[in-house]
């Protein structure tokens, strides 16, 4: 699966400081898509398929969940964001599961709200995976450490953890949009979002601090593909990696830069492209 490019129409208040749902939309049909390759790379490395009971951390509206559903996988997924959660469920479970039904249940997908304890009770996995990827901000190292610190006990001795990161800044074209947030975001508090760059061991050391052992890695090209500009503003304002700047500026004000960041991305067409790179590493228990 190669990312789409799909137009959109601006939703009616643009200055609003966040609005979830919209967000989570957005999310969903724009930018969710631009990570499916790297989805895809890691399920076929790892055979993927109806023996795999996977955990998803961060499993937002559910694209990862339903290509390895696809593939025959027993999933459950996990989210703080009960929008995108939603949209997860709309796709994952469109029907209702009978009362009494015990069978449909046993076999999920599961898809829960909160912390990876919650999932206890649908253990073991033999597969975490965590697609959202590190190297952005100042905190989302510290965040997906406690992640795994909760969820890694939910899986058999001997199982696979796999990690995600932002590629080098020079292989990724879209750095350059994301430093906007960071200097947008500059003098609010420390971590509050923002660009850093990956660090080429940022992975492994996330591995050791959590105890698990790397067992291999790869890079996976995932460029970003809007239909026009207004698309990609929207999709990469969905990330929540601007956040900070809409707090410490106003939406309008972030549209408007992030919109002049991406002309050096804009193609004669309309549409927008930028190449990036992703890495993932490949742990086990």
């Amino acid at each position: 699966m190669t990312p789409t490019l799909v137009r959109h129409h601006r939703h009616a208040d643009p200055s609003a400081l966040v609005d979830t749902g919209s967000r989570a939309r957005d999310w969903a049909e724009i930018q969710e898509r631009m990570l499916a390759p790297l989805y895809e790379a890691v399920y076929r490395r790892l055979e993927v398929g109806a023996a795999t009971r996977m955990l998803s951390l961060g499993c937002g509206s559910g694209l990862a969940l339903l290509i390895a559903a696809g593939r025959g996988a027993h999933v459950t997924g996990i989210d703080s964001d009960p929008e995108r959660l939603a949209l997860a469920r709309a796709r994952l479970l469109p029907d209702p599961v009978p009362m009494g039904d015990a069978g449909a249940a046993a076999t999920g997908p599961w898809l829960l709200d909160g912390v990876p304890a919650v999932a206890a009770d649908h253990r073991p996995y033999g597969l975490i995976t965590a697609f959202t990827p590190i190297g952005c901000s100042a905190d989302d190292a510290e965040e997906l450490v406690g992640a795994l610190g909760s969820a890694v006990p939910l899986a058999a001795r001997g199982s696979t953890v796999v990690l995600t990161g932002w590629g080098p800044p020079e292989r990724c074209a879209t750095a350059a949009v994301l430093r906007v947030a960071a200097r947008l975001a500059e003098g609010t508090s420390p971590g509050a979002g923002g660009w850093l760059g990956a660090r080429r061991d940022d992975l492994e050391d996330v591995a050791f601090r959590t105890g698990l052992k790397p067992d291999g890695s790869g890079r996976v090209a995932c460029p970003f593909g809007y239909a026009d500009l207004d698309s990609a503003v929207r999709g990469l304002l969905s990330t929540r990696l601007f956040d900070a700047a809409v707090r410490a500026t106003d939406r309008t004000q972030v549209e408007k830069e992030v919109a002049e960041a991406l002309h050096p991305h804009l193609r004669r067409d309309g549409t927008v492209w930028m190449p990036n790179v992703f890495r993932y590493l490949v742990c086990t228990t």
